[in-house]
């Protein structure tokens, strides 16, 4: 007969085997498992140090582009704004440099630069729309009519482009008391600054927006009020571009806000105007726009290439 002492013994073998199996089976799955591990992670690393590989390729290929641009921007723009004057418009929150390097290049471009208009924050201000208005109505020059349904903003565009541009090459370049009147007028009140002559009525102007996108409240109201400035300043004078960096191109941005909007069809815009391409662009932008020709340039939505194309002729075209 089979005793208590077989059985028990029978038993612990049992269990004995089944934890050394469990011990053996496990070491085994373990070892495929980290080498699985390793595996995923070489490929990894190797993924991305071609990714930065890649990246640095690009950069040096775009620092190579903007190096290009730099030392041949003169010779690219040279006369093609002859003959014209440009007024520099800077909106709240725009960059200083793009528009100090747009107005440089206008004038190796052959256009004379009359001045920079600084747009103030209290412009856009809600509380401020019913002085603005106001204001507006009260300085209309003669022979100055407001579009049919103007909103505020609409009457203070269309009262700043006439002191700031015109079209008849008469006027370019000379001051008049009405449009010395407005600017003083929209100065006082705290909505604008002024540096050089810019009431000496220039042909072109460029308007340069901010490089963050208008996130408070209202923000959308405030890219309409500097789109009827634009659109203004396009009829008034002889074309007018809209400029700024990607960011403006995004949701939100003041380029984005003009895209979407019917100025599109009359006021260029070029989301690049931080580099140096996308402001010798920005001239090529003003050249088409002398010529009844405006688009939309740069790399961000609703760009229909990143410059003119075919690009307007040169001096020698």
């Amino acid at each position: 007969m089979i005793d208590f002492r077989y059985h028990l013994v029978s038993i612990v073998a049992i269990f004995l085997a089944l934890a050394l199996g469990i011990v053996l089976g496990s070491t085994t799955l373990s070892d495929s498992v980290s080498e699985t591990l390793r595996q995923q992670a070489n490929a990894a690393a190797k993924t991305a140090q071609q990714a930065r590989n890649q990246q640095r390729q690009l950069q040096h290929q775009v620092n190579g582009q903007e190096q290009f641009s730099q030392v041949l921007s003169s010779q690219i723009v040279a006369e093609r704004l002859k003959g014209q004057s440009l007024v520099l418009v800077e909106t709240p929150g725009a960059g200083d440099d793009s528009i100090e390097r747009v107005g440089e290049l206008a004038k190796k471009a052959g256009a004379a630069v009359t001045g920079r208009v600084t747009v103030q924050k209290k412009f856009l201000d809600d509380d401020q729309r019913t002085t603005v208005e106001e204001l507006s109505t009260q300085l209309k020059p003669d022979g100055v009519e407001f579009p049919g349904n103007a909103t505020a903003y609409d009457k203070a565009g269309t009262v700043l482009a006439a002191a700031l541009v015109t079209s008849d090459a008469a006027k370019s370049g000379r001051e008049d008391a009405s449009g010395g009147a407005v600017l003083n007028a929209f100065k006082q009140a705290g909505y604008i600054t002024e540096s050089g002559k810019p009431g000496q009525h220039a042909t072109l102007a460029v308007m340069v927006g901010p490089a963050t996108p208008y996130a408070y409240d209202g923000g959308g109201d405030d890219n309409k009020a500097l789109i009827s400035l634009a659109a203004a300043l396009d009829g008034a004078g002889r074309g007018t571009v809209v400029g700024g960096p990607p960011t403006s191109a995004q949701e939100g941005g003041l380029i984005a806000a003009l895209r979407d909007s019917d100025a599109e069809d009359a006021v260029s815009t070029v989301d690049v105007v931080d580099t140096a391409s996308g402001q010798v662009v920005t001239i090529l932008a003003l050249q088409n726009e002398m010529s009844g020709k405006s688009g939309q340039y740069g790399t961000g939505a609703g760009a229909g290439g990143y410059l003119p194309s075919p690009a307007p002729a040169g001096k020698n075209g």
